[in-house]
């Protein structure tokens, strides 16, 4: 937040017990104050992909956990890489035992384009595990990596 930004104060009620949660939770999360942990958790919340418009531009990570060994994953997840590669800017792949590999793949483009890619990687059969993540790209435009 800029130092110009205007602040907007409203009050908030919280049961007892969710108060008392949070106050740990922002302990923990090292937050000065209640504000700055709600400004960020609103902030996340606007920045679910569910909530953005399906051409808005963003910038992100799918992460992704699969079994490697599950027949033919390995060469179907690289052809969708390779069919999504205008989104795709980078990725990095890691061992984490004999069966199981972690791949972080960062990507930019629209939102609808990246909730494919996602959508597709995630109902593999052998993915345990696949996220997309994103943020605002105000200046897509200027920017390509191709």
């Amino acid at each position: 937040m800029s130092d110009k930004d205007e602040l907007t104060r409203f009050g908030v009620a919280f049961p007892t017990p969710l108060i008392e949660q949070f106050d740990k939770y922002i302990l923990d999360q090292g937050y000065k104050n209640r504000s700055e942990a709600i400004r960020d958790l609103a902030r996340r919340t606007m920045l679910e992909p569910s909530r953005l418009h399906s051409d808005e531009q963003v910038a992100g990570v799918i992460v992704m956990v699969f079994d490697h060994h599950a027949s033919e994953l390995p060469s179907r997840l690289m052809e969708l890489q390779h069919h999504y590669h205008q989104d795709i800017i980078s990725n990095m792949h890691v061992h984490l035992n004999h069966h199981q590999c972690l791949e972080v793949i960062a990507v930019r483009g629209s939102v609808s384009s990246l909730r494919s890619l996602h959508q597709q990687i995630q109902v593999q059969k052998g993915v345990h595990y696949a996220e997309l993540s994103v943020t605002f790209n105000d200046d897509a435009k200027t920017h390509s990596h191709i």
